[in-house]
């Protein structure tokens, strides 16, 4: 084979068949990582029990906040030892 088709045959080839092939590489990893990982599922799920558990806490604390307003008188402690005082 002479060197003077070596190149234009390389060019075609590749043109034809190696980029077409990375194309497609690429696409089926990009299609791959659209779902989430089981650890991406259960770290989401721990998110969100977390962010159900802080939203329990703060309603309660708005709660304890509406009936006791203020403006009441403050609330006495006792000391629990003598090096509290």
């Amino acid at each position: 084979m002479d060197p003077e088709y070596l190149i234009p045959l390389v060019a075609i080839i590749s043109l034809f068949v190696v980029f077409p092939g990375m194309v497609f590489h690429y696409i089926t990893l990009w299609r791959k990582q659209k779902t989430l990982e089981p650890d991406d599922e259960r770290m989401l799920e721990d998110l969100w029990r977390s962010a159900k558990r802080m939203e329990r806490r703060i309603e309660t604390l708005e709660k304890l906040v509406e009936t006791h307003p203020e403006d009441a008188a403050p609330v006495t402690r006792r000391p629990r030892s003598s090096l509290d005082q």
